[in-house]
Protein backbone atom coordinates (compact mmCIF):
# COMPACT_ATOMS: atom_id res chain seq x y z
CA UNK A 1 0.00 0.00 0.00
CA UNK A 2 1.29 3.44 -1.01
CA UNK A 3 1.40 5.85 1.87
CA UNK A 4 0.21 9.29 1.58
CA UNK A 5 2.92 12.25 0.72
CA UNK A 6 0.97 14.84 2.17
CA UNK A 7 0.08 15.54 5.87
CA UNK A 8 -3.37 14.94 7.10
CA UNK A 9 -5.36 18.18 6.81
CA UNK A 10 -6.51 17.49 10.26
CA UNK A 11 -2.95 17.63 11.76
CA UNK A 12 -2.16 20.85 9.86
CA UNK A 13 -5.62 22.16 11.67
CA UNK A 14 -4.28 21.37 14.84
CA UNK A 15 -0.78 23.38 14.31
CA UNK A 16 -1.74 26.38 12.55
CA UNK A 17 1.37 27.89 14.03
CA UNK A 18 3.44 26.19 12.12
CA UNK A 19 4.31 26.36 8.30
CA UNK A 20 3.36 23.78 5.93
CA UNK A 21 4.21 25.09 2.97
CA UNK A 22 5.82 28.18 1.45
CA UNK A 23 3.43 29.69 -1.26
CA UNK A 24 4.59 32.29 -3.57
CA UNK A 25 3.76 33.27 -7.21
CA UNK A 26 7.64 32.09 -8.72
CA UNK A 27 6.82 28.70 -8.82
CA UNK A 28 9.59 28.27 -5.96
CA UNK A 29 9.72 24.74 -3.90
CA UNK A 30 11.74 23.85 -0.45
CA UNK A 31 14.09 20.94 -0.63
CA UNK A 32 14.58 20.04 3.55
CA UNK A 33 16.39 17.23 4.86
CA UNK A 34 16.10 15.78 8.35
CA UNK A 35 18.62 14.50 11.06
CA UNK A 36 21.90 14.83 9.69
CA UNK A 37 24.68 15.80 9.59
CA UNK A 38 26.10 12.56 9.12
CA UNK A 39 29.29 10.92 7.66
CA UNK A 40 27.73 8.41 5.18
CA UNK A 41 25.04 10.26 3.76
CA UNK A 42 25.47 13.79 3.67
CA UNK A 43 28.49 13.75 1.04
CA UNK A 44 26.12 11.88 -1.80
CA UNK A 45 23.58 14.78 -0.70
CA UNK A 46 25.72 17.89 -1.04
CA UNK A 47 27.66 16.50 -4.51
CA UNK A 48 23.65 15.76 -5.77
CA UNK A 49 22.78 19.44 -4.80
CA UNK A 50 26.36 20.72 -6.68
CA UNK A 51 25.40 18.57 -9.94
CA UNK A 52 21.97 20.25 -9.87
CA UNK A 53 22.91 23.39 -8.34
CA UNK A 54 19.96 23.40 -5.93
CA UNK A 55 20.12 24.38 -2.90
CA UNK A 56 18.59 23.06 0.48
CA UNK A 57 17.70 23.64 3.97
CA UNK A 58 19.06 21.12 6.81
CA UNK A 59 17.03 20.45 9.98
CA UNK A 60 19.90 19.11 12.16
CA UNK A 61 20.42 17.64 15.19
CA UNK A 62 22.53 19.81 17.65
CA UNK A 63 24.40 16.11 18.68
CA UNK A 64 25.53 15.78 15.30
CA UNK A 65 26.66 18.88 14.59
CA UNK A 66 28.62 18.97 17.90
CA UNK A 67 30.21 15.39 16.13
CA UNK A 68 30.87 16.62 13.04
CA UNK A 69 31.49 20.71 12.75
CA UNK A 70 33.42 19.64 9.24
CA UNK A 71 30.49 18.36 7.72
CA UNK A 72 28.52 21.80 9.20
CA UNK A 73 31.30 23.87 7.53
CA UNK A 74 30.45 22.63 3.81
CA UNK A 75 27.00 22.97 3.88
CA UNK A 76 27.16 26.53 4.69
CA UNK A 77 29.89 27.01 2.38
CA UNK A 78 28.12 25.85 -0.36
CA UNK A 79 25.33 28.49 0.29
CA UNK A 80 22.55 25.92 1.89
CA UNK A 81 20.46 26.79 4.93
CA UNK A 82 20.69 25.02 8.59
CA UNK A 83 17.55 24.34 11.13
CA UNK A 84 17.32 23.34 14.56
CA UNK A 85 16.10 19.74 14.83
CA UNK A 86 16.59 19.72 18.76
CA UNK A 87 19.89 18.64 20.42
CA UNK A 88 18.78 14.31 20.37
CA UNK A 89 15.75 14.12 18.72
CA UNK A 90 13.51 13.88 20.80
CA UNK A 91 9.53 13.91 20.49
CA UNK A 92 7.59 16.60 21.77
CA UNK A 93 4.60 14.01 22.26
CA UNK A 94 6.38 11.79 24.67
CA UNK A 95 8.62 14.41 26.66
CA UNK A 96 7.44 17.28 29.14
CA UNK A 97 7.25 20.97 27.58
CA UNK A 98 10.20 22.53 29.71
CA UNK A 99 12.77 19.53 28.84
CA UNK A 100 11.51 19.92 25.04
CA UNK A 101 12.39 23.71 25.52
CA UNK A 102 15.89 22.52 27.10
CA UNK A 103 16.52 20.20 24.06
CA UNK A 104 15.61 22.59 21.64
CA UNK A 105 17.75 25.63 23.06
CA UNK A 106 20.69 22.85 23.38
CA UNK A 107 20.56 22.67 19.68
CA UNK A 108 20.59 26.84 19.34
CA UNK A 109 23.90 26.97 21.53
CA UNK A 110 25.96 24.38 18.74
CA UNK A 111 24.05 26.42 15.60
CA UNK A 112 22.21 29.09 16.02
CA UNK A 113 18.93 29.26 13.96
CA UNK A 114 15.30 31.16 13.40
CA UNK A 115 14.25 27.89 12.12
CA UNK A 116 12.99 24.77 13.70
CA UNK A 117 11.11 21.48 12.65
CA UNK A 118 10.42 18.98 15.39
CA UNK A 119 11.48 15.57 15.02
CA UNK A 120 8.76 13.11 13.49
CA UNK A 121 6.24 16.28 13.24
CA UNK A 122 5.34 15.67 16.72
CA UNK A 123 4.80 18.46 18.23
CA UNK A 124 2.48 19.07 20.92
CA UNK A 125 0.21 22.84 20.71
CA UNK A 126 1.33 24.13 23.89
CA UNK A 127 5.15 23.86 22.44
CA UNK A 128 4.25 25.18 19.26
CA UNK A 129 2.75 28.00 21.01
CA UNK A 130 6.06 28.65 22.66
CA UNK A 131 8.80 27.78 20.43
CA UNK A 132 6.82 30.40 17.69
CA UNK A 133 7.88 33.23 19.60
CA UNK A 134 11.84 32.53 18.78
CA UNK A 135 10.97 30.43 15.85
CA UNK A 136 9.55 29.50 12.16
CA UNK A 137 8.44 26.21 12.95
CA UNK A 138 8.39 24.51 9.37
CA UNK A 139 6.85 21.42 8.40
CA UNK A 140 6.09 20.30 4.91
CA UNK A 141 3.62 18.70 2.59
CA UNK A 142 5.39 17.08 0.83
CA UNK A 143 6.97 13.26 2.65
CA UNK A 144 9.10 10.86 0.56
CA UNK A 145 9.23 8.27 2.89
CA UNK A 146 13.02 7.44 2.13
CA UNK A 147 13.63 6.51 6.24
CA UNK A 148 11.10 3.65 5.44
CA UNK A 149 13.06 0.17 4.65
CA UNK A 150 9.38 -1.37 3.26
CA UNK A 151 9.21 1.58 0.95
CA UNK A 152 10.65 1.20 -2.71
CA UNK A 153 12.91 3.60 -4.49
CA UNK A 154 10.77 4.08 -7.10
CA UNK A 155 7.57 5.23 -4.80
CA UNK A 156 9.91 7.31 -2.94
CA UNK A 157 9.90 8.97 -6.24
CA UNK A 158 6.73 8.72 -7.16
CA UNK A 159 5.45 10.28 -4.22
CA UNK A 160 7.74 13.98 -4.51
CA UNK A 161 6.80 13.85 -7.90
CA UNK A 162 3.14 13.57 -7.89
CA UNK A 163 2.85 15.76 -4.48
CA UNK A 164 5.13 18.61 -5.31
CA UNK A 165 3.35 22.18 -6.13
CA UNK A 166 4.44 25.26 -6.00
CA UNK A 167 4.91 26.32 -2.03
CA UNK A 168 5.68 22.78 -1.39
CA UNK A 169 8.22 21.94 1.38
CA UNK A 170 9.87 18.48 0.53
CA UNK A 171 11.20 16.30 3.08
CA UNK A 172 14.01 13.76 2.40
CA UNK A 173 16.35 12.46 5.43
CA UNK A 174 20.27 12.66 6.26
CA UNK A 175 20.42 9.25 7.64
CA UNK A 176 21.97 5.70 6.95
CA UNK A 177 18.53 3.99 6.75
CA UNK A 178 17.53 6.36 4.32
CA UNK A 179 20.61 6.36 1.80
CA UNK A 180 19.29 3.21 -0.62
CA UNK A 181 16.04 5.00 -1.25
CA UNK A 182 17.90 8.57 -1.26
CA UNK A 183 20.39 7.82 -3.82
CA UNK A 184 17.70 6.81 -6.48
CA UNK A 185 14.99 9.06 -5.58
CA UNK A 186 16.92 12.26 -4.78
CA UNK A 187 18.45 13.23 -8.07
CA UNK A 188 15.27 11.63 -10.21
CA UNK A 189 13.02 14.33 -8.27
CA UNK A 190 15.35 17.33 -8.66
CA UNK A 191 15.80 16.35 -12.60
CA UNK A 192 12.38 15.78 -12.55
CA UNK A 193 11.04 18.81 -10.77
CA UNK A 194 13.83 21.49 -12.54
CA UNK A 195 12.06 20.10 -15.77
CA UNK A 196 8.67 21.34 -14.61
CA UNK A 197 10.13 24.57 -14.36
CA UNK A 198 10.15 24.69 -10.27
CA UNK A 199 12.41 26.66 -8.79
CA UNK A 200 14.42 25.35 -5.65
CA UNK A 201 15.14 27.86 -3.11
CA UNK A 202 16.09 27.82 0.50
CA UNK A 203 14.00 28.54 4.01
CA UNK A 204 15.15 31.99 5.57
Amino acid sequence: MRLPARPPKLLQNLLPQCFWSLPNRQNKIYLTFDDGPTQEVLPFILKTLDTYKVSATFFCVGENMQKHPDLVKEMLKRGHVIGNHTFNHISGWRTKNEDYFQNVEACNKIYKSKLFRPPYGRLRASQANELRRKYKIIMWDVLSYDYDKTVLPQTCFRNVIDATKSGSVIVFHDNVKALKNLEYALPRSIDFLLKKDFAFDVIK
